[in-house]
């Protein structure tokens, strides 16, 4: 039977997130292709989905987030962590409120983007560990997401189901009586308990050296001037007391993998280590080892005489992802050195020029300072340290906060769509230069656009082969005796599960049929049901991999995959506590 295909479709296609070695857009397309080559998904109707409304909002909103950060208005917001004091119960306060409300009204990653490198600077200048704040605005920006139809495209993708199921879509505050409540809670639960949950990383204190991380990957080179050449591989550990490890030693181009601490070390031969920042400082001046990445830049060159480094995290949407420094050619092509690299979620076991860049690795990079800079922006990395604010144009802030303001008012008196009135707040952006040109399709995260416009048809399917009814049936079963607010909390708590696992997004395409088929079964309001999925698929608090938020401070916060359990299950039992009876209050069963 056809909802058996989609089944095992659909089935093939979580495990296929999960393992996240295809990316998801990739892994969203063979789905549909799948469908539409067995016939359940008519092929005229493949590609339907790019055009519905929830597709294009999420590509506006994404535009009109890119111009808010452009124009300084964050920025501005983030200068008044400079009167925040020292105290990290304050810190963590300001920067999670300000973090939230900048993600009620633009893309979560973009505000999280700019207030990260604001919350490295603020706990190293007072010598406290950044691994007690990123966690906290990381989540703080997937609560303010909660608020607003356009804080986060699950909320955007639901609003458009409701119209497909009533006739009218969520409107631009509907969101908002329970969004701020848990945003609130969620907040103040932090800033009182959750950061003293996490684990102390140590911080560095001056502002001069780079921010520590626990596993860097790097590789140095044994010259004829070592003092460790003709000694052992044993001696490394010797001189670092341990806090080095060898990982392998490639010698006439081919490597030895784990080699004998009794393996005599040669002129020329590769070391590749595994160690922070400080303790490789360290061991490169006791032994005279050189960075294999280490080369010297052209002396003619303009800026050659100031050389620095820079430490940066690999964003979502960088163009680098899947590639490597070989095959990108960086001293080449872009005039940098790639000095080591960091991954929090996984060993990195192949030579430095050859790891396949992710999101959230963290790059120690050297360049000339004339133009470092411009090539981190225009790689769309993030940099960790050495980031001024912009003060940003007074003009340009009033424009976009005006065209944005003028969007949304539009929308909430009914005057036009809210695909429209954010799509033409977008142009408007641009024609009136507040949005470089040349960011138009830069920052339109392309991934997440295909995994929608691919995945609708799919749900479609889901629902219309009678799969939706059966899981449906299934959750009825087991739980239908329960009352509406057990049902309520449950479905918010299955959505919550699965947005851990998989991205958001299409975790709403699949439970909104689901949702609305139990509503319907329980002869009761389809708001409330789908009002949970919207703020389930939001609370991806329990791994780095639910949203890219939790990815992106991983490398910079040193945190380890369980880190975020610690915190993130009292913050989702604090969500399915307050939501449920305010979902149920404000939109009545």
């Amino acid at each position: 039977m056809d909802h058996n295909i989609v089944f095992i479709t659909l089935a093939v296609a979580l495990v296929l997130f999960i393992w996240g070695k295809w990316r998801y857009d990739v892994v969203a397309i063979l789905a549909l292709l799948v469908l539409v080559v067995w016939g359940i998904v008519p092929s005229e109707e493949a590609f339907t989905g790019f055009a519905h409304p929830a597709v294009i909002t999420v590509a506006a909103v994404l535009l009109i987030s890119r111009a808010l950060e452009v124009s300084g208005l964050v920025d501005l917001l983030g200068r008044t962590m400079n009167k925040a004091g020292k105290s990290l119960y304050v810190q963590v306060g300001v920067l999670s409120l300000i973090t939230a409300v900048a993600s009620a009204f633009m893309n979560n990653v973009g505000a999280l983007a700019i207030l990260m490198p604001v919350a490295i600077h603020i706990a190293r200048k007072n010598g406290q560990s950044p691994s007690k704040v990123l966690m906290p605005i990381a989540f703080a920006s997937l609560l303010g997401g909660m608020i607003t139809l356009i804080g986060t495209p699950p909320n955007i993708i639901i609003a458009t189901f409701r119209a497909d199921y009533s006739g009218e879509a969520f409107g631009m505050f509907d969101f908002a009586p329970v969004g701020l409540a848990v945003t609130a809670a969620g907040i103040l639960f932090i800033t009182i308990f959750g950061w003293r949950l996490l684990p102390e990383r140590k911080g560095q204190t001056s502002g001069s050296d780079l921010f520590e991380i626990d596993n860097y990957i790097t590789e140095v080179r044994v010259t004829k001037d070592s003092k460790i050449q003709g000694k052992v591989c044993g001696d490394i550990y010797k001189i670092t007391e341990d806090e080095v490890q060898l990982l392998g030693l490639v010698r006439r181009k081919k490597r030895i993998h784990t080699p004998s601490i009794d393996e005599p070390l040669k002129t020329n031969d590769i070391l590749i280590l595994e160690t922070d920042t400080e303790t490789l400082k360290t061991f490169v001046d006791k032994t005279g080892v050189k960075l294999v990445g280490n080369r010297k830049f052209r002396k003619d060159a303009r800026g050659s005489e100031d050389i620095v480094m820079r430490e940066v995290v690999v964003m979502p949407d960088s163009p680098v992802i899947g590639r490597t420094a070989a095959n990108l050619n960086m001293r080449t092509r872009y005039g940098i050195n790639l000095l080591a690299a960091a991954r929090r979620d996984k060993k990195i076991r192949r030579r430095l020029g050859h790891v396949r860049f992710t999101k959230g690795d963290v790059l120690l990079l050297q360049g000339r300072s004339i133009n470092i800079d411009d090539i981190i922006s225009s790689l769309q990395w993030l940099p960790l340290v050495h980031r001024d604010l912009g003060i940003g144009e007074p003009r340009k802030i009033i424009l976009a906060l005006g065209l944005f303001m003028a969007a949304i008012v539009t929308v909430i008196f009914g005057l036009l769509s809210v695909q429209i009135a954010f799509t033409a707040a977008a142009v408007a952006l641009v024609l009136a230069r507040v949005l470089p040109a040349r960011d138009i399709y830069r920052h339109i995260d392309w991934p997440v656009i295909v995994l929608l416009g691919a995945l609708i048809p799919v749900g479609a399917a889901f629902e219309t082969t009678g799969g939706a009814d059966l899981v449906a049936g299934q959750i009825l079963a087991l739980a239908g005796a329960w009352p509406v607010w057990m049902m309520i909390g449950l479905v918010m708590l299955v959505t919550m599960l699965l947005t851990g696992l998989i991205n958001n997004a299409a975790t709403v395409v699949l439970m909104a049929p689901i949702g609305v088929t139990i509503a319907e079964v329980l002869g009761i309001s389809t708001d409330p049901v789908l009002m949970s999925i919207a703020v389930g698929a939001s609370s991806a608090f329990l791994t780095p991999i639910g949203h890219q938020s939790n990815t992106l401070v991983m490398g910079p916060g040193g945190y380890k995959f369980g880190d975020y359990g610690i915190m993130g299950l009292p913050v989702s039992i604090l969500v399915i506590l307050v939501a449920t009876p305010l979902i149920l209050i404000v939109w009545p069963a």
